[in-house]
């Protein structure tokens, strides 16, 4: 398990006058072992923040694991699923291979016969057949395409997952398949997850705490309960009144 924290983060795209300041001085921790949300309707920043953290898009500020600057060496230990499991896997190559490719991130040596049995598990672990290993990805549904991208995700072995917007591409009915799957993972796996939507009622659905973003900045944080139970900010209250009826417990099926 281990901390991620992000202090005086700021993200800037273009130069100049064109400048568009993404993300404004956000100070964000993800406490060690617990899944924190980060919410906020398009165009707040939240996916920056996602990027910075796994070194898409360059920023300034301070970005660490448990208290150390992340680096090059260190970063893999943070790995990042993403919205669009249709774009996220390569059309051509079996989804199985997809996983034992992303195994090389731990810098192991794995023989051909440890590599297929770590495929395995993995494929298990996320509830996907692992006698499936050699099919390509237009043979999953959408549903099973996102489990798989968390299983490649997985094989890196991080102590961080983030999770940007992954049930977003989703049918509704399937989208509660994947959120257990976040949910069961996160337990047994002691991860720490950052999870970010749009939605709060996803987000409410597995974050044990959550901030708000609007504008490039946090308006808003705390324990998911107390924020949602009496928000302080009106943009959050907003957003509030804005999720739909969530059933009470989701169920996990094979879609």
């Amino acid at each position: 398990m281990s901390t991620l924290e992000f202090t005086g983060l700021h993200v800037r795209y273009g130069h100049g006058r064109r400048a568009h300041l993404a993300v404004n001085d956000v100070h964000l921790q993800v406490p060690s072992g617990t899944t924190v949300g980060l919410v906020g309707e398009s165009g707040s920043g939240k996916s920056s923040v996602a990027a910075a953290a796994v070194g898409l898009v360059p920023s300034t500020g301070s970005i660490t694991l448990d208290g150390a600057e992340i680096t090059r060496q260190t970063r893999r230990r943070v790995q990042m699923v993403f919205q669009d499991p249709f774009s996220a896997l390569d059309p051509r190559m079996a989804v199985g291979a997809s996983i034992a490719e992303a195994t090389r991130a731990t810098g192991r040596r794995w023989s051909s016969a440890a590599r297929r049995q770590r495929v395995g598990e993995l494929m298990e672990r996320v509830h996907i057949d692992p006698s499936r290993a050699g099919e390509l990805p237009w043979q999953f549904s959408g549903g099973q395409r996102q489990r798989i991208t968390i299983a490649r995700a997985l094989a890196a072995e991080p102590a961080v997952l983030i999770a940007d917007e992954i049930t977003s591409a989703l049918d509704a009915s399937v989208q509660g398949v994947v959120l257990n799957l976040i949910r069961e993972l996160q337990a047994e796996l002691h991860l720490t997850v950052l999870f970010i939507s749009h939605n709060l009622a996803v987000v409410r659905y597995v974050s044990d705490s959550l901030y708000v973003m609007r504008r490039g900045r946090v308006v808003e944080s705390g324990a998911t309960d107390t924020v949602l139970g009496a928000p302080k900010d009106p943009y959050t209250a907003e957003l509030l009144a804005s999720i739909p009826v969530l059933g009470q417990e989701f169920r996990l099926e094979d879609n």
